[in-house]
């Protein structure tokens, strides 16, 4: 529960403020530009949190980082709620992202520290619902929040969630300790959190003014130099580093990394840019095309309680490569979508494309941690949130440097789009078939133990 709700609410409310971005600038009388800070601010602090948060877990334990972590997030979306100005409302969305940078890689590794891998491919069916689902459902939501109540809904509705996870979360979790060894890396925060959050400024403002732009060069170079400083520096530590990057030769753990970040770079690049497509070039209302793009959350849930099923006799390689090839397909059908064509095609692709990537998705979830020891979960845990969120970040330039270079808002400059997309979603397929090795992902492959129910 405890993970599901950090999830859910970690990836709702960044795809929400998205459908707000335009009602704040009218607040505000801020241009766009100005307003898209609020979402930045908080992908930078994310990027500076979630290398530290395997650290912070182990330190102060897993069960009072959460509660610090869930605590902050609630908080801080209360605060976002009540800003009277630009200014306080990106300070506070920072201080939101803190919050979210240790929330999800902490309440990640507590959920495969608790269950075993012989239980993780059926908890991996409930486990990928947030993930996929609250994207879909963000514009929905934000749309039907802002049009009848307010932009500052957008981010109250974090707050009865937060309040009964956390209430929930004091009174029933175990807490998990490994105190590491030395002092905290204070350099190797400062490297990582500044590399990473200058890559993820550089990769969303390279998509915006073009990436030959004097300061997407600059924070670029700078990034690549501050991450190669931090990964020369930690892998040189032999005790306690701030992340244990020796866990990427781990080759399950860095093949299924790989295949996740080419899922999440494709599927959710396309689930960005479809409502843009049907709003621009269909002339789509925001809620609308929501509502069109919402579907796909109806196929990742049928798709994981029935074709989830088979990941023990299909295992994660083919099961994950054939997820992506069907996605791959179902990418390129959006390119056929023209000004007559009927709505629900478009709903019924969106729909089989939930389905598909959940199928991709999710024997690549259940995987990853198999040959990773306890101890280094909550390490293994950061560096998957990291990439997964650099992945986002990457996909979602790529697409819209695309349809930017291509003619802007025309059918041809997205359908470009959705090629590249569909590209990406090739690559995650012959990734998957290539670098996934189905035997040493056997122990998530057998029958395990019934999952306990919550009132058990």
């Amino acid at each position: 529960m405890a993970y599901v709700t950090s999830m859910f609410m970690s990836a709702m409310d960044n795809h929400i403020v998205n459908v707000a971005l335009p009602t704040l600038s009218r607040e505000f009388a801020a241009p766009l530009s100005s307003v898209q800070w609020t979402v930045i601010a908080y992908v930078l602090s994310l990027a500076v949190w979630i290398p530290a948060s395997g650290w912070i877990g182990d330190r102060i334990g897993t069960k009072r980082c959460f509660l610090v972590a869930l605590s902050l997030f609630t908080v801080a979306s209360a605060l976002c709620g009540q800003a009277r100005n630009l200014p306080e409302l990106i300070a506070f969305r920072a201080l939101q992202g803190a919050g979210g940078g240790m929330l999800v890689p902490v309440a990640t590794s507590m959920v495969w520290r608790a269950y075993p891998p012989a239980q993780r491919a059926r908890l991996a069916r409930l486990m990928i619902m947030p993930i996929l689902v609250a994207p879909a459902a963000a514009p929905v939501l934000g749309g039907l929040l802002i049009q009848d109540l307010s932009w500052r809904w957008a981010f109250y509705v974090n707050i009865p969630f937060g309040v009964v996870a956390v209430a929930a979360s004091a009174r029933y979790l175990a807490e998990h300790r490994e105190t590491p060894h030395g002092r905290f890396d204070l350099l190797g925060f400062l490297l990582s959190g500044g590399g990473l959050s200058l890559l993820l400024y550089a990769i969303s403002e390279g998509s915006l003014v073009g990436w030959g732009a004097p300061r997407v060069l600059l924070t670029g170079a700078l990034a690549l130099g501050a991450l190669a400083l931090f990964t020369r520096l930690e892998l040189r530590r032999a005790e306690s580093p701030l992340l244990r990057l020796r866990l990427l030769h781990n080759r399950l753990f860095r093949a299924t990394n790989l295949v996740t970040g080419l899922s999440t770079a494709s599927f959710l690049g396309i689930l960005y840019l479809t409502p843009i497509f049907l709003q621009e070039a269909r002339h789509q209302s925001a809620l609308s095309s929501g509502l069109t793009t919402f579907v796909e959350a109806i196929g990742v849930v049928c798709a994981t309680q029935t074709v989830g099923r088979l990941y023990g006799r299909i295992g994660p390689r083919r099961m994950s490569a054939a997820g992506m090839l069907a996605l791959m397909l179902l990418i390129l059908a959006l390119v056929a979508v023209g000004p007559g064509t009927n709505i629900w095609e478009v709903r019924g692709i969106m729909f089989l494309a939930g389905a598909a990537n959940s199928t991709a998705f999710l024997p690549m979830q259940t995987a990853m941690f198999t040959t990773i020891a306890a101890a280094d979960t909550g390490h293994a845990s950061a560096i998957f949130s990291a990439q997964r969120q650099t992945m986002l970040a990457l996909g979602v330039a790529i697409l819209s440097t695309v349809v930017a270079s291509v003619g802007g808002e025309s059918y041809p400059a997205f359908h470009a789009a959705y090629v590249a997309a569909a590209a990406i979603a090739l690559l995650g397929a012959l990734a998957a078939f290539t670098l996934v090795n189905d035997h040493e992902a056997r122990a998530t492959m057998v029958r395990g133990p019934r999952v306990p129910t919550a009132a058990e």
